[in-house]
């Protein structure tokens, strides 16, 4: 059994990476989604091992000295990070997992996992953002200032992954995550084994 790909994609605020995931998980049967832990408090609604692994602030640090997370850090005073343990497993298992995480968070990936496949979604202009952030209407214009910001800094970081994907229409976008999904997967570094068995039962058949 072939490992899974680690996918690591990260996106602006209001990249939509969250949408084009959503549909490309619902169509890839051997994709899963990493969960992440936080020492916040649950939301209501929220449940744990489901949208988020709610751990305290000693755990999380004890796990993140050990090397038990594959990324993480410190948000408006709550931890967050990815836990290495069930990315691994499923790995193992043949599955394909993406993780959905900001760029400094992929660069700690990359260090860890350097087999990863990272993913930066873009949209087609800052024009495009800046509307998308508006049509939300749930920030104010200082917020909204800030975001179109932080993504230009984050721009700036799309050179340091393995593919780009342009947001501009939802079908296209999620399409290109499939392709890049299909050729990962072609790749001879992940046939090699299988290359191997066939040329041995060729030489027994000779």
């Amino acid at each position: 059994m072939s490992k899974g790909l680690l996918l690591v994609v990260s996106a602006p605020s209001a990249g939509g990476k969250g949408t084009i995931l959503k549909e490309l998980l619902r169509t890839e049967d051997s994709l899963r989604m990493s969960v992440s832990a936080t020492t916040r408090q649950p939301r209501p609604g929220e449940e744990h091992g489901k949208q988020y692994y709610f751990i305290s602030r000693e755990e999380f640090q004890t796990q993140a000295a050990q090397g038990m997370m594959l990324e993480y850090a410190e948000y408006v005073g709550n931890c967050y990070g990815t836990p290495r343990g069930p990315v691994d497993q499923w790995r193992e298992e043949g599955l394909d997992v993406v993780l959905e995480i900001e760029v400094q968070g992929g660069a700690q990936v990359k260090k860890l996992a350097p087999d990863c496949v990272t993913v930066f979604i873009t949209p087609p202009s800052m024009a495009v953002l800046e509307q998308r952030l508006r049509d939300r209407g749930t920030e104010d214009e200082a917020a909204i200032l800030n975001r179109l910001e932080t993504a230009l800094v984050e721009l700036g970081h799309a050179q340091e992954y393995d593919y780009i994907v342009v947001n501009d229409r939802l079908e296209d976008a999620v399409e290109d995550m499939r392709a890049i999904l299909r050729s990962e997967k072609r790749k001879y570094e992940r046939n090699a084994d299988f290359i191997r068995k066939v040329i041995t039962h060729a030489e027994t058949i000779r």
